[in-house]
């Protein structure tokens, strides 16, 4: 189908500009930006007046739940709430039952997301073989069947040489490695930050060392086997400057940071709320101003949702008891663009954090408006607000701290490879 989306303000990611005009789409593709081109008819017109034209949004870090945890999520369910959230890729992590360590896996998890046809689906393998941090996983094979990066979702490895052996084997087959950084030690049995509002509560911390001294230890490796390596969901400020000065000094280094660290600290935990029982845990307001400024300041290149649903039962018991996580897919724009009414970024940037930053992180194609992308596009109404309630949610997981709550930014038209999956 031709398509022209019309009317509207249209955001460069990469220049971080925003400029009137459309977006003119034909065989899945982007074919013009801004005017349209010669002799161009499209079929189905989209009115983008008063919004903004983005590249569709990509989210480096999402448990689709499928296959086994159907309970908390499916594919088909998750990615129709990405694609409601303006999500038009998202990397599916392995934490999987079973584990996503094999080709046949991968092949499973990409078929049923070409079935559910929403949002583009990336998997990320498993480091290790059933993400036991021993034996590594077959690399090189899950490269063949799709895989940009593998990862061991937090769970930790046996030791500093599995770690050394696995981001060589890694750095041979250019997969970039996904890390979660937190000690084991240091962290062991905890369930919030380790500061004032735990021992108040009397709930065991986990430090701000336990996240430091696991980036130390992973740069380290990194510049002994120059394997590119990307740290995911940061939660203190001092390890986001630690990657930044790698990255400054050369290292093949990147680093993101989940969308509620940017606006929820440690102070949240007050009433023992599961919703906010995550990992890693609400840190400092201290923790939360020093992430805002690096990702004002580029050392951040992009955010995630760290979308992790639960069925309701997962979160009723007492609250070092209950399973950790948010799911946050379409919670996502709505708090960056917070942060853009706060004057912390410009739309631009804000949106380039989505888009731009994370395609950069995996090589993707998307994440730009640009002749001969794919044309996953999203139109924005800034403006809009939305409650956040069961009539407005997609994800099968409810478990968000702002349920209840109103949020500005809604998502208008959600594209990808040019067929609007949203709204429908």
């Amino acid at each position: 189908m031709k398509l022209a989306i019309v009317n509207g303000l249209v955001c460069d990611p990469v220049a971080e500009t925003l400029t009137p005009g459309g977006v003119w789409i034909a065989e899945g593709k982007i074919v013009a930006t801004g005017s349209p081109p010669p002799d161009f008819t499209p079929q189905r017109e989209l009115d983008a007046r008063g919004g903004v034209i983005a590249p569709g949004l990509i989210d480096l870090s999402v448990c689709l739940r499928e296959p086994g945890f159907e309970s908390k999520g499916t594919i088909a369910s998750e990615t129709r709430a990405a694609v409601a959230g303006g999500v038009t890729t998202v990397c599916a992590l392995p934490e999987t039952q079973p584990v996503a360590d094999t080709p046949a896996v991968i092949e499973l998890i990409r078929e049923r997301a070409e079935l559910a046809a929403r949002a583009r689906v990336v998997p990320v393998g498993a480091l290790t073989c059933g993400l036991a941090g021993e034996r590594l996983s077959e690399m090189h094979a899950l490269g063949e069947a799709g895989c940009r990066a593998v990862g061991n979702a937090g769970r930790p490895l046996a030791n500093p040489l599995v770690w050394r052996r696995a981001l060589e084997y890694a750095a041979t087959y250019g997969l970039t490695v996904f890390v979660r950084p937190q000690d084991p030690w240091l962290a062991a049995g905890g369930c919030a930050h380790e500061g004032e509002v735990a021992t108040r509560l009397g709930l065991a911390g986990i430090p701000a060392s336990a996240e430091t001294v696991a980036v130390a230890q992973i740069l380290a490796l990194v510049a002994d086997s120059g394997a590119r390596v990307h740290f995911s969901c940061l939660s203190t400020a001092r390890a986001a400057a630690m990657v930044g000065a790698a990255a400054a000094d050369g290292l093949p280094v990147t680093c993101d940071v989940a969308a509620h660290q940017l606006h929820l600290t440690e102070q949240a935990l007050e009433g023992f709320d599961a919703s906010v029982h995550l990992a890693p845990p609400l840190r400092t307001l201290d923790d939360r101003d020093g992430l805002r400024r690096a990702l004002a300041g580029g050392t951040v290149t992009a955010v995630c949702s760290d979308h992790r649903p639960h069925e309701e039962d997962a979160k009723l018991n007492v609250f070092a008891a209950t399973e950790p996580g948010a799911a946050g897919l379409e919670t996502l724009l709505p708090l960056l663009l917070a942060l853009v009414d706060e004057g912390i970024l410009t739309l631009p940037q804000a949106l380039a954090r989505l888009t731009a930053g994370p395609a950069g992180v995996l090589g993707l194609e998307g994440g730009r408006l640009q002749p001969g992308a794919p044309a996953d596009v999203i139109v924005i109404d800034t403006g809009a607000c939305w409650p956040v309630d069961a009539d407005h949610w997609h994800s099968r997981g409810r478990n968000t701290p702002f349920w209840g709550q109103t949020l500005k930014g809604k998502v208008r038209y959600t594209l990808v490879g040019g067929r609007i999956v949203h709204p429908g």
